[in-house]
């Protein structure tokens, strides 16, 4: 991890930094950044690619209509959303609701690098493909690797798919399903040794 992330101790100078940062060109359409929401001592950290128009206009993470769905499964699943921490790769929304641009993701590396510093989480969950290639550097399709354990700089991770897809694809709820329930599992385990 670079220097740069050092300078941050809390969750709050993370968030301070993003709320003035210039980094890219996502600061010029932004209503409100996007740092992330949840537990500062979450065991589990969820990541998805960028926020919506619900999260720019209220600046909090997966509140729309995909993160609607997403607390609902995490509740089915045991997990409430207070137990976790929830981000995404860029902490502004991109125009249109188009995937982040390299630039943009590398320029906002940093903060979630620092996040996951603070953070110290277990496992990571990544929501779809954006995440997971960034993290895993794995430029296979997401339905080949999802449902897989790997490794992110030795926390262990769990690609799955985005909420954003299981509203337009509901036959996939049940392989998300699968997946949280893996991860859970995992982390009992973990727990327990």
């Amino acid at each position: 991890m670079t220097s740069f992330t050092t300078h941050y101790h809390t969750l709050d100078d993370i968030a301070n930094a993003i709320r003035i940062c210039t980094q890219c060109q996502l600061h010029a359409t932004r209503t409100n950044t996007v740092p992330g929401a949840g537990n500062p001592h979450a065991d589990i950290f969820f990541l998805g690619e960028g926020p919506g128009a619900k999260e720019d206009e209220q600046g909090l993470p997966f509140i729309g209509r995909s993160g609607e769905l997403l607390t609902r499964l995490l509740q089915d699943a045991g997990l409430l959303r207070d137990q976790v921490f929830i981000t995404s790769l860029v902490k502004c929304r991109p125009p249109k609701n188009r995937n982040p641009l390299h630039a943009e993701i590398i320029a906002c590396q940093p903060y979630l690098q620092a996040q996951l510093r603070v953070i110290q989480p277990k496992i990571i969950c990544t929501l779809g493909a954006p995440a997971t290639t960034t993290l895993l550097g794995i430029k296979q399709p997401l339905s080949t690797i999802r449902g897989h354990w790997y490794s992110y700089h030795g926390i262990k991770l769990m690609p799955t798919f985005h909420p954003a897809y299981l509203l337009r694809s509901r036959s996939k709820i049940p392989l998300f399903q699968e997946d949280v329930e893996n991860m859970i599992r995992e982390y009992t385990t973990m727990c327990s040794l």
